[in-house]
């Protein structure tokens, strides 16, 4: 049976298998203060509100309210490139894992969490049953290591499941679900995530007298 034969059900079984089956790990011991004078790089583009990547266009993900381990994670993929981007490639090289942990600290700041008995933003499409599994109803990462999708920009979830679809992202559980999906498929997962609430942000720029006389 091939991957793209596969029914949600199925995938949504797998997934839950493998969320079960892991343990929750140690929250990512990282620096704040070392990690903004580290992440004052990454401001340039995380921390403008509606920033978009050039090419292909779509918008910077938010991190503000992440999971610290999922920011690690991210860094650590895009280091060993399982995720394919030459800037995040070249930035990631040069960071040790103590680097990343610091950094992720101090963008993430306080992770978001869902109201007790908070209901979802909208009718959820299909293809959500299996996304539940690992990020919630309302897009909340259920562990450090799934992102929380709650008020991410939606054409940055569409981008991010386009390439798992394609490959140039990789992850044994994603790549699978993703192969499935139809264009309106992904564009429906992602405008329902990123109406839910509450939301990820921005964490804003630091402003210079430099920066200040440039507006």
């Amino acid at each position: 049976m091939s991957v793209r034969s596969w029914s949600y059900p199925v995938v949504l079984s797998l997934a839950a298998l493998f969320c079960a089956a892991l343990t929750p790990p140690a929250q990512a011991a990282g620096d704040t203060a070392r990690g903004k004078t580290l992440g004052y790089t990454c401001l340039g583009c995380h921390g403008v509100i509606d920033y978009k990547n050039a090419y292909p266009t779509y918008s910077v993900p938010k991190l503000v309210g992440q999971h610290p381990e999922y920011i690690v994670q991210a860094l650590k993929e895009y280091k060993s490139g399982e995720r394919g981007h030459a800037t995040m490639h070249a930035q990631a090289s040069s960071m040790s894992d103590q680097d990343m942990e610091d950094i992720a600290a101090y963008l993430s700041g306080t992770p978001i969490k869902a109201a007790a008995g908070a209901a979802a933003v909208g009718t959820p499409p299909a293809p959500v049953a299996t996304c539940q599994a690992c990020h919630g109803l309302n897009g909340i990462g259920i562990m450090g290591t799934y992102p929380t999708l709650s008020g991410q920009h939606a054409d940055y979830l569409e981008q991010a499941l386009a390439e798992y679809r394609a490959g140039s992202r990789r992850n044994g559980i994603m790549g699978p679900f993703a192969s499935q999906l139809k264009a309106e498929d992904i564009k429906a997962v992602a405008e329902y995530f990123a109406k839910q609430r509450p939301a990820l942000g921005t964490l804003a720029r630091p402003t210079t007298r430099y920066s200040a006389a440039a507006q």
